[in-house]
């Protein structure tokens, strides 16, 4: 076995068994549904949505509020 490590192998037959073994592992994988897919690509369009409206009113806040320390700091 440790003699087996010592030996370097070919690239050519490193690729190959790479190839193989990425395969086996793409016959394993349970791909989503059709309807799995819709439903999680509509929750991520509703989630961005969502927060892009609370971001934007965070900031709306945030801005008149640092406006109205400035005016009052300022004496405006």
């Amino acid at each position: 076995m440790a003699d087996e490590l010592l030996i370097e192998k070919n690239p050519w037959t490193r690729f190959r068994e790479y190839v193989a073994s990425v395969r086996v592992e793409m016959k394993r994988v349970t791909w989503p549904g059709k309807q799995e897919v819709y439903g999680t690509t509509m929750m991520v369009i509703l989630t961005t949505f969502f927060f892009a409206v609370f971001f934007y009113i965070c900031d709306q806040v945030f801005s008149s509020a640092v406006s109205k320390i400035l005016k009052y700091l300022l004496g405006r």
